[in-house]
């Protein structure tokens, strides 16, 4: 300002008389640009700050936006059946009352030469708070995740279909020529509350688009291992995370298969590293979680046989995981199973005839006594992924069953309160088990999806080849579509239990 003011001053000096009286117009008209300039200098800088104010507030409250209200969780979070965690190494007896201690402490990996992982953050510390358990009933109004209804959302699926190179053939329906979408566009609501939302979708208020966000998903994974184990199932809802955890990835070749095996039916090991965040995700098949084994029979010929004392041979895989999914189930309704002759075995005795739910049970105590006493509750997390719910129509998976046409959800009707014996069982386990498991209890959320299964859309058809009708799969799920769920609900329980430690 100076500068130009001296300059009209020594310009003003060289004219003459006429020019010299024109010099107090010629500096006010400078002052007042000048004075006009530097208003809108404060005005620019006015909004800069604010801006800077603004998105300074959003990196504030970035964490706590991606968490849902807890207001509603308070009861869920501290009344029980099934405990979310407990105290390390407890010494409690079946008898004692288990509690919850959720805090975050640092966790010691077991080393691992095939995968291994660095050190991470645990879901619990060592301390004695009697923080309470988690029920999975609807208690004083609080939010149970596993009632609900399926709301139509257009904004979903996360993942395009054919837009994930994990799916596997027999659940790539859209490739594999099924027509209606419909079928896509539903989304899980809890009743009272929402699973949990974005910064944006906080912010902004929207309280239905964008509730999944995979980069936090991952954030919460980072340097640790998460590991699906069971049958077929659970590699329908193993690949369904794959698919929505690449979604929180910017240069999706930093996933892959460490072994570069591709995703089939034939192979039971898997082992997917995500290098940014230092985490894998696994799936170990095993279907019944206990030892199959084989016999040799009178005539020579060997037969299959399943110890339910022992544990499956894959356990010591297991052992290696920070986060553990189990489920075991439809194996169990199939034709020697269900049938016992020859087939059950404790010790080295084989039962000639034995009750396959009896068998179940015992099963499942079996995996409970191994979760007892060698997983570390301070260092693991675990859930068991309930049964999901098969619709077939006019016979079973081996006998005509079929679910070819059905495009629309039941919103009705006495199937949504069916709940099978197996799942009664599995509470029943859970609660004389001292070590915490989170029951994932899906199985009424999918009574509702008569329309998610691949039916006749499990194989890929070439042109002109007719459809097999014969045998449909209305067990599995298509993808995207109804494992989805299982997992937003996986990262659901991750952030309310974090928030609740943060609470704390």
């Amino acid at each position: 300002m100076l500068t130009l003011y001296s300059l009209l001053l020594l310009e003003a000096n060289t004219l003459d008389e006429n020019g010299i009286t024109s010099l107090p117009v010629l500096t006010e008209h400078a002052l007042s640009n000048n004075q006009q300039m530097a208003s809108n200098n404060r005005y620019t800088l006015t909004i800069f700050m604010l801006l800077i104010l603004f998105l300074l507030s959003i990196l504030l409250i970035s964490k706590r936006s991606l968490e849902p209200s807890l207001s509603l969780y308070r009861s869920f979070f501290s009344q029980a059946h099934v405990a979310l965690n407990s105290p390390a190494d407890s010494a409690e007896t079946p008898t004692e009352s288990r509690q919850s201690n959720i805090s975050v402490s640092e966790v010691f990996v077991e080393e691992d030469k095939e995968t291994p992982v660095a050190q991470n953050e645990s879901f619990v510390d060592n301390n004695n708070n009697n923080n309470g358990d988690v029920s999975f009933e609807r208690v004083n109004g609080a939010c149970d995740l596993y009632m609900g209804i399926w709301v139509k959302d257009e904004g979903y699926p996360v993942y395009r279909p054919g837009s994930c190179p994990y799916v596997d053939e027999p659940f790539d329906c859209q490739m594999n020529g099924r027509r209606d979408s419909s079928y896509l566009r539903w989304r899980w609501k809890p009743d009272g509350c929402d699973l949990p939302r974005s910064v944006v979708c906080y912010f902004l208020q929207l309280p239905f688009i964008g509730r999944f966000n995979a980069t936090d998903f991952l954030e919460r994974l980072r340097g640790k291992r998460l590991m699906l184990v069971g049958d077929s199932m659970n590699r329908n809802q193993f690949e369904s995370l794959l698919c929505l955890l690449r979604e929180g990835l910017t240069n999706k070749s930093r996933m892959y298969e460490i072994y570069g095996h591709k995703i089939t039916k034939g192979r039971g090991y898997y082992v997917f590293t995500f290098l940014d965040y230092n985490c894998t995700v696994e799936f170990v098949r095993s279907h019944f979680l206990v030892k199959e084994g084989v016999r040799i029979n009178g005539q020579g010929d060997s037969n299959p046989t399943l110890s339910v004392d022992q544990i499956d041979k894959t356990a010591n895989k297991w052992k290696r995981a920070d986060i553990l999914v189990f489920n075991t189930g439809h194996w169990w309704v199939h034709g020697k199973t269900a049938r016992g002759k020859n087939y059950f075995k404790e010790g080295d005795y084989l039962y000639p005839k034995f009750d396959a739910v009896e068998a179940y049970r015992r099963a499942l105590k079996t995996w409970g006594k191994w979760i007892d006493d060698n997983i570390k509750p301070s260092k693991q997390l675990v859930f068991y992924r309930g049964y999901s719910s098969a619709h077939f129509r006019g016979g079973d998976w081996d006998s005509g069953g079929s679910c070819n046409g059905e495009t629309e959800p039941i919103f009705s009707g006495p199937f949504l309160d069916s709940y099978p014996l197996k799942m009664k069982i599995v509470e029943e386990v859970i609660q004389e088990m001292r070590n915490p498991v989170i029951l994932l209890n899906v199985t009424r959320l999918t009574n509702y999806r008569k329309d998610g299964h691949p039916s006749i859309y499990g194989q890929n058809v070439t042109d002109g080849k007719k459809i097999s009708r014969r045998r449909q799969d209305c067990s599995h799920w298509c993808l995207p579509g109804v494992p989805d769920a299982w997992n937003e609900l996986i990262y659901a329980t991750l952030v309310f239990k974090q928030t609740v430690s943060i609470q704390r």
